[in-house]
């Protein structure tokens, strides 16, 4: 898969090499471990073994990640671990790398994605399209919001609730 690429030089793309996987996960750390606090050493846990890791570079240098990746075979979809260096943010890095989870997840026969967002972030993903599901709520000591965005294909019919169970509202039913 090529990568994409605006106005200011920025090339996002899944991290095929192993120099844009380790730059993936040097950004996550640097914005949720050292920065922001939310985990303390690492921010990996198992979802990392199989999920679609995507990078964002503005030349030669790596300024943000999200990851990706199916949680049932219907097609849902979760984007987490959104991270962009405090120097690059506000400079249009954030929307293509969230476009490019949603276009990648879609491309995958995904038919949601559901996020959970950092409350100050939920206008910017508001502007994007996705709409909020359920009430705010904490999440390692800090307010986020569940979301969610239709991808392409989703079925006219979709209705949220039937993912209720993912978004932290109950378990599926049997």
């Amino acid at each position: 898969m090529t990568g994409s690429r605006s106005p200011r030089d920025l090339d996002v793309r899944v991290a095929a090499s192993p120099e844009d996987l380790a730059a993936h996960f040097r950004v996550r750390h640097d914005v949720f471990v050292a920065e922001q606090g939310v985990f303390t050493g690492t921010d990996r846990d198992h979802w990392d073994d199989s999920a679609i890791h995507v990078v964002a570079s503005d030349g030669p240098i790596v300024v943000g990640a999200v990851r990706l990746y199916p949680l049932d075979e219907a097609g849902l979809w979760r984007g987490d671990r959104l991270a962009v260096l405090r120097h690059a943010r506000g400079g249009r890095t954030g929307a293509p790398l969230v476009r490019f989870a949603v276009a990648t997840a879609g491309r995958h026969g995904g038919h949601l994605m559901i996020a959970r967002i950092q409350a100050p972030n939920v206008p910017f993903f508001l502007h994007l399209g996705w709409r909020t599901v359920g009430d705010p709520d904490e999440y390692r000591g800090l307010t986020h919001q569940d979301m969610c965005i239709d991808l392409s294909g989703a079925p006219p019919a979709f209705s949220d609730e039937g993912y209720a169970w993912a978004l932290g509202a109950g378990s599926p039913a049997a």
